[in-house]
């Protein structure tokens, strides 16, 4: 069974350079899970939910794109900004918060610059049954 992921929850990205934490900014009903806030599939937003994991090191950024032309073809990474315009998938099967799945360690998000967002470390907190 998938864990629960919680606010603080680590996370990396295929193309950035550090993890992040997620941030879950409590919103409608407020749930509690090992003393920290349940984060949902919603919680997807860039710099408010999903800070910058460093710098980026995909060509499609555009800012990786223009640097490392500018180096004359040397991979040059940028400071990441998270362009994230979906929810995070799937969710949890069984465990929804005011109507909406809750967020699990088997879950992803999709940078709109290719990079793939995932959870490290959900929090520890189990879903039974």
């Amino acid at each position: 069974m998938p864990d629960l992921v919680v606010n603080g929850a680590p996370m990396t990205c295929t193309f950035g350079v550090a993890p992040s934490a997620l941030t879950v900014v409590p919103a409608g009903p407020i749930i509690l899970a090992g003393g920290q806030f349940l984060a949902r599939v919603v919680d997807f937003a860039p710099m408010m939910n999903i800070a910058p994991f460093g710098m980026c090191t995909t060509p499609s950024n555009p800012q990786v794109a223009a640097a490392t032309t500018a180096a004359a073809g040397v991979l040059t990474p940028q400071p990441c900004i998270p362009v994230i315009t979906a929810p995070w998938t799937p969710g949890s099967p069984k465990v929804r918060a005011g109507g909406v799945p809750a967020l699990t360690n088997t879950s992803t998000c999709m940078c709109a610059w290719g990079g793939s967002i995932s959870i490290v470390q959900a929090g520890q907190v189990k879903v039974t049954g």
